[in-house]
């Protein structure tokens, strides 16, 4: 899949408005309906829901990266394909993206994780004509789990399985967190006994261990435990709490 040279154009002032956003009054139309895809092995295909609440059509282009946010789609080869690749949205209307696994191998014992991206490109304005204007792109980013069947255990229970220990760098405290399930798990907040905590968002792949450094003070008595707050397959919060050795 190529970017046409207006396409191309257009995602490099998405780029600009990261850095430049937050002075300006300006945001996405096209909303999507899920926070994370998870697609089962033995279905066929899986669908995500786009809506325009604009008040203008909305050029939109749909792909699946590795995890490299800076790829180009046009580089990336993975075994799914989404229809339809491009599309436009009127306001106050919706499309529906399919995605497809085209049977390319992957890990059966584990998930693996994708990203979804969502490219909107605004309409050209009526006016624009001799005039300086910076047209921006708005590009949303999401989760994207392929689920192989027949893993053992859910992702409701993968985060309460979760490994802690307590760990002391200088004057920083830092937790080691292991997984060894076969689900990714993702970790909006980490807090221990005393007060510290970790709250910028962390995933632990199958089998992945990870240190976290902590924010804050905490008790320096051994024990204790850590409170955390994952997220599930629907986008909420799975609450739990886990001794600390």
């Amino acid at each position: 899949m190529k970017f046409s040279p207006t396409l191309r154009t257009a995602l490099l002032a998405g780029f600009a408005a990261a850095f430049l956003g937050a002075g300006l009054p300006a945001q996405a139309s096209i909303t999507i309906a899920n926070t994370r895809v998870i697609y089962n092995a033995p279905d066929k295909e899986v669908t995500v829901r786009l809506s325009n609440a604009g008040t203008a059509p909305a050029l939109v282009q749909s792909w699946l990266d590795k995890g490299d946010p800076s790829a180009s789609p046009s580089n990336i080869e993975l075994p799914f394909v989404i229809t339809p690749p491009v599309a436009r949205v009127d306001p106050g209307k919706g499309q529906t993206l399919r995605i497809l696994h085209t049977g390319g191998a992957l890990p059966q014992d584990r998930e693996s994780v994708f990203y979804l991206n969502v490219l909107e490109i605004p309409p050209k304005a009526a006016d624009a004509d001799g005039a300086n204007k910076l047209q921006l792109a708005f590009r949303s980013r999401i989760k994207f789990f392929f689920r192989p069947q027949g893993l053992a255990g859910t992702a409701q229970e993968a985060p309460a399985k979760l490994r802690w220990k307590r760990l002391q760098n200088g004057q920083q405290m830092l937790l080691e967190v292991t997984n060894p399930t076969a689900f990714h798990v993702s970790l909006a907040l980490i807090e221990v006994t005393g007060g510290a905590r970790f709250d910028d968002g962390v995933m632990v792949g199958p089998g992945q261990t990870l240190r976290v450094a902590l924010n804050g003070a905490a008790s320096g008595a051994p024990g204790g435990s850590v409170h955390y707050r994952a997220i599930s397959d629907y986008g909420g919060a799975i609450e739990g709490t886990a001794a600390l050795p």
